[in-house]
């Protein structure tokens, strides 16, 4: 394999790297996506920064094997299209990959952005040497990149892995962004955390993060409370770690994989969220399945994106 391109495109900010083909970033840079000006304007953003790069590392296009692009949404990864990007209003039907192959004559591919970070993890990062796991991300939501036998599962319809979307409860439960109820998403994902720590101080308790709260309270704060030994924000993560185990159990169950890699935002909280998902697993997940399966931090961090995305050339 030669030097490639990963993208990471976001709803804030979009991520662009060169990559060796030993994983390692050559040259990143960063963008903001300015979703409010239409796609024309980030497709137009993007390539201007994929110039720079080209600049930068005085490389030609023909020196590039690959090009990849991960997206939050709903992808067709055949035809490279960017068919529903929810948080980048906008993009409904974009071909990426035909714009951008036309542009600079790089073979180009796309997928969903937990899909290539689960393909970064897998080849570089806490999925090395696997080829049964499941990366989740939790976040302002919460996603999930299979591989089965070595290869990343897409679907029927490219839309497999959609995790957050598990159901935990049979007769209501919280409103989800799907339009559903009782979604693991809607019990367990950054906003859930907030919604969680402002009934606690609407109810009268006394709380660390309500003091470190500058002026909102953000899942970081309640996770720093809660490394302060502040007993309701403990409570906070343990809750929403009980929740995403239990989701998990019948992935462990289903799947049966050799790790489970947790990543995203919310995840960086660490072993407050981290202990009671194995907790659970152990508690609830049939014997042989949780007897064979590890829980690991992401280890790429937020390079896990564009480093994914590099590799879809070849995936």
């Amino acid at each position: 394999m030669g030097q490639r391109i990963g993208i990471d495109v976001g709803g804030t900010n979009v991520k662009i790297a060169l990559v060796s083909d030993e994983g390692k970033i050559i040259y990143s840079n960063s963008i903001p996506t300015r979703a409010e000006m239409g796609y024309e304007y980030t497709v137009n953003s993007m390539k201007e920064a994929i110039k720079e790069l080209l600049k930068e590392t005085k490389l030609e296009a023909k020196d590039v094997e690959g090009m990849g692009f991960g997206f939050p949404g709903q992808i067709d990864c055949q035809k490279g299209i960017v068919r529903l990007a929810p948080n980048i209003p906008g993009w409904v039907n974009v071909p990426i990959a035909e714009i951008m192959e036309k542009e600079f004559g790089i073979p180009t591919r796309v997928d969903n952005d937990v899909r290539t970070a689960a393909l970064g993890e897998l080849n570089y990062g806490a999925g090395v040497g696997c080829q049964n796991l499941v990366c989740i991300t939790v976040g302002t939501g919460i996603g999930s990149g299979l591989v089965i036998n070595g290869k990343l599962v897409r679907g029927a319809a490219n839309a497999a892995g959609e995790l957050g979307h598990i159901k935990l409860n049979m007769d209501g439960g919280p409103l989800c962004g799907c339009g559903d109820r009782g979604c693991l998403e809607a019990y367990a994902s950054g906003p859930s955390i907030v919604a969680m720590a402002e009934e606690y101080i609407k109810g009268g308790k006394s709380t660390k993060y309500r003091e470190l709260a500058n002026p909102d309270i953000t899942p970081y704060i309640v996770a720093v409370a809660s490394k302060e030994g502040d007993p309701v924000a403990k409570q906070i993560f343990r809750i929403m770690g009980e929740y995403i185990g239990m989701g998990l159990t019948s992935v462990v169950n289903l799947l049966n994989p050799e790790k489970i890699i947790i990543g995203g935002g919310v995840a960086e909280a660490g072993d407050i969220l981290l202990d009671p998902i194995k907790e659970t697993i152990q508690k609830r997940a049939m014997t042989i399945q949780k007897g064979s399966v590890e829980i690991v931090p992401a280890q790429l961090g937020n390079t896990a994106g564009v480093i994914g995305a590099s590799l879809l050339i070849n995936s």
